[in-house]
């Protein structure tokens, strides 16, 4: 990657901060934040492209409120599908890579082995819809991509589920979460490292363009949200230890529709690049030593 101008859009995000770590003083690296780059102005976005003439954009930014965009479809759609389309067309005439990230909520989780790539998608609610919109205005886009679906996304900061049960398990004797969703929790700090390793790989390949589709980016295993949690306090070492009690997606009542299983199935990341995510028990003993340290 050095030398080699790469734009990153959504800097400020959990992946995105994860990212710049990463990339920072390893490439010219422009990182706008959404003054400069606001996806609901995509003649801005256009013209960023244009004036900076990248070799690889990396999209990290997304509308990723899975419940408010029930209501907000029409802004989700801007930001997941619209935004990309105009990334897409201008990463294609000027010959450069695009990666993007997607997500598990593509799927139906009627499923009951893991996802690969190539099962249908059929979302149920509006950010996967939104999501999977992206997805295809890249594919009809004819430029270079690299689409990594990712799982249950969380990191050492930002708004996220892992920060939520932190906080919560401080303050509640008791936590009641959801233990009929399974999924792969997906530590932004992996994914950002595995971006990166493909990138090693494909950035200056004959054969990067014979490469572009749709990977799968999580480890190993699976869990419930109601089992990610145990394990969360039980890292967390909290003043007040949190009783986490399973429920029902029912009892719950979430605006948002939810996969039963999301879990993806990674193989072909692994088969292609020979990228290899840590199990996400592995993932979240990181995050959490992270957080101890102070990082982020």
């Amino acid at each position: 990657m050095q030398s080699k101008r790469v734009l990153l859009f959504g800097k400020n995000g959990q992946l995105g901060t994860e990212l710049f770590r990463v990339l920072a003083g390893s490439c010219e690296l422009l990182a706008p934040g959404r003054a400069e780059a606001n996806f609901e102005r995509t003649e801005e976005i256009r013209k960023l492209i244009s004036d900076f003439r990248p070799e690889v954009v990396i999209n990290a930014a997304a509308y990723t409120r899975v419940d408010e965009a029930e209501t907000n479809r029409e802004l989700a759609e801007r930001v997941n599908a619209t935004a990309p389309a105009v990334i897409a067309e201008e990463v294609r005439r000027m010959d450069a890579l695009l990666v993007h990230y997607s997500t598990d909520y593509v799927f139906d989780g009627k499923k009951e082995r893991p996802y690969v790539e190539e099962d249908e998608p059929s979302p149920v609610n509006v950010y996967g819809a939104t999501k999977l919109d992206g997805e295809r205005a890249l594919e009809r886009s004819g430029c270079r991509y690299l689409i990594f679906r990712i799982s249950w996304l969380y990191a050492p900061h930002g708004r996220n589920f892992y920060q939520t049960v932190l906080r919560l398990s401080a303050e509640r004797p008791q936590l009641r979460i959801v233990d009929d969703q399974w999924g792969s929790p997906t530590s932004a700090i992996e994914v950002a490292a595995a971006t990166v390793a493909v990138l090693e790989k494909v950035v200056d390949a004959p054969s990067a363009a014979a490469l572009s589709g749709i990977y799968h980016m999580t480890g190993p295993g699976r869990t419930t949200w109601c089992g990610f949690a145990k394990e969360i306090v039980r890292l967390a070492r909290t003043a007040m230890a949190s009783e986490v009690v399973p429920i029902s997606t029912e009892e719950y009542g979430a605006p948002a529709k939810r996969p039963r299983n999301s879990v993806l199935n990674s193989e072909k990341l692994a088969r292609v690049f020979e990228v290899v995510l840590p199990p996400w028990e592995e993932q979240l003993r990181r995050v959490a030593a992270v957080g101890d340290s102070g990082h982020g």
